[in-house]
């Protein structure tokens, strides 16, 4: 009998979170797309085929060094624009790419502001979301985060994001390579039980960092297969649509003891 009522105040207490965390529910096979560093080909190649298949996605946008101002590698701030007047989302990746521990609150302040300036500046809605470079983690990043208003941001770790248990500043997601096909088709299947996938994606190609490139073709790929098999594939900003990030915020604890890294 103890074992029943057990059981029966986990189903409760279950049904409590979901009612209180989720504004609806949350579809099967839902993904979120975002591309990281704003390298040349997430404009050139990236954005048409996303608009081909219908599909949204966070572009997170640093000032990579040292060669941010080579056209050729990285996007400039025109097409960033035109990104956003495209319906993308424009979001923040910090100006040096800079791991976030490796800065003081005041320097990670700066970082996350000079692309909110520059956003304003060009009239692109102000971020609400991040991406840690190198899926670096600091508690007082998170603070950062938070006070600043930031709904979301996104970490590593390989798995599904869960927003009755992850903490919505700590988003877990797959990395794309040209080399990891099967852990990413595997990746999609996890989309399912309320649960979400996440990718991070550089660029398609990645001429200056090919140990994170993902050939076009390859993408492509993944594109059709995504379409055939009737997912969804949104903006990490979309999530708002589902998730109550207010009361989650307030309701779980960030775990830094989880190594969400790749």
């Amino acid at each position: 009998m103890r074992i029943f009522t057990f059981l029966f105040l986990i189903l409760i207490n279950s049904l409590s979170c979901y009612s209180q965390f989720l504004k609806k529910q949350i579809p099967d096979k839902l993904i979120v797309f975002t591309f990281d560093d704003a390298t040349a080909s997430q404009y050139s190649i990236v954005a048409p085929l996303l608009k081909k298949y219908g599909f949204g996605a966070t572009f997170f946008i640093c000032e990579f060094p040292p060669n941010f101002k080579d056209s050729t590698k990285y996007m400039n701030w025109r097409q960033i624009k035109e990104l956003d007047k495209m319906g993308f989302e424009v979001a923040n990746h910090t100006r040096i790419h800079k791991g976030v521990s490796k800065l003081s609150k005041e320097q990670f302040i700066d970082e996350l502001d000079y692309i909110e300036h520059k956003c304003d500046s060009l009239d692109i809605m102000k971020p609400v979301t991040f991406a840690y470079p190198g899926y670096d983690l600091s508690r007082s990043a998170i603070d950062v985060l938070r006070e600043k208003g930031y709904k979301l941001a996104r970490a590593g770790g390989g798995r599904a994001y869960n927003p009755l248990i992850d903490h919505p500043l700590l988003i877990p997601s797959w990395a794309m390579t040209a080399d990891n096909k099967q852990q990413i088709i595997e990746a999609f299947s996890s989309a399912r039980n309320g649960k979400i996938v996440v990718l991070t994606i550089h660029g398609v190609p990645d001429v200056e960092h090919p140990w994170v490139n993902t050939p076009p073709e390859l993408f492509k790929e993944y594109l059709q297969y995504l379409s055939e098999n009737h997912y969804r594939v949104i903006a990490l900003r979309d999530l708002n649509k589902y998730i109550n990030v207010k009361k989650v915020m307030k309701s779980i604890v960030p775990n830094l003891n989880e190594k969400l890294k790749n």
